[in-house]
């Protein structure tokens, strides 16, 4: 992709929609939207990068109840020509058609490769890649094995809900004091896995979430580890002009 003059990409991920409660849920969904609206005048794409939501599940005929403002303010932007894409996270990686039928929004569920103004970028959420973390490697197989699925969409969505919820935010509260402080290069999962990548091919940037820690990392001379961090507290969001990359926080 060649940026038009003036334009430029956004990056953002780990809204969580939906956690801890609905009040700080909805708080929080103001200022998401606040900040779509003041990069809609010059992005010409906006990735989102996993962990939109708390938790997501969708059944043929039903999808999670809420956050119309923000699906709102999405289908507004991508209907004035800004493309968007989104990436499934840990939280919400049993999105399947929905965003792009309704939104007409593509979805991923692996990380990417993609080339704006000739700097490539190697675009995921980040959950489950590098070393370690091998119990949510072992979990993730669960999650996104067809049967295991199917077992779960036969429970009403009520109870599927409260049960997915519950356990999504006990899990997030164990780690999340964790989360919060860089381990070092040498215990950095994505970090390594940047690095293996890098030993086979050259990529500029590398953006990924999952991390809910706002981080820059030289990698090498020539190439950059970008983590998005959180929208619960700093609300970071990551802006390439073209020539060079930032990561921000978004003070609305």
């Amino acid at each position: 992709m060649q940026l038009q003059e003036g334009k430029k990409v956004y990056f953002a991920s780990d809204f969580h929609l939906g956690a801890p409660s609905e009040e700080e849920s909805k708080a929080r969904e103001l200022k998401i939207i606040q900040w779509l609206t003041s990069i809609q005048k010059d992005a010409q794409k906006i990735f989102l990068v996993g962990d939109l939501f708390d938790f997501w599940f969708e059944y043929k005929h039903v999808v999670p109840k809420g956050h119309v403002r923000f699906l709102g303010k999405l289908a507004e932007i991508k209907d004035s020509g800004v493309g968007i894409q989104v990436f499934t996270g840990n939280h919400d990686l049993w999105m399947k058609d929905y965003f792009t039928r309704e939104l007409g929004i593509p979805v991923h569920h692996q990380p990417i490769k993609y080339t704006i103004n000739g700097k490539r970028f190697y675009i995921g959420h980040g959950d489950g890649l590098g070393p370690g973390d091998k119990g949510y490697k072992a979990l993730k197989k669960i999650f996104t094995n067809k049967v295991c699925q199917w077992l779960f969409r036969q429970l009403h969505p009520d109870l599927g809900y409260r049960m997915a919820n519950y356990w999504s935010k006990e899990n997030r509260l164990l780690q999340g004091k964790e989360q919060e402080k860089f381990l070092g290069e040498d215990k950095e999962w994505l970090i390594q896995y940047c690095k293996e990548i890098l030993q086979k091919k050259h990529f500029d940037y590398f953006i990924f979430g999952h991390r809910h820690l706002p981080i820059q990392h030289d990698l090498n001379e020539n190439s950059k580890y970008i983590n998005l961090g959180e929208w619960f507290s700093q609300c970071n969001y990551a802006v390439f002009d073209g020539n060079n990359l930032q990561l921000k926080p978004f003070d609305a």
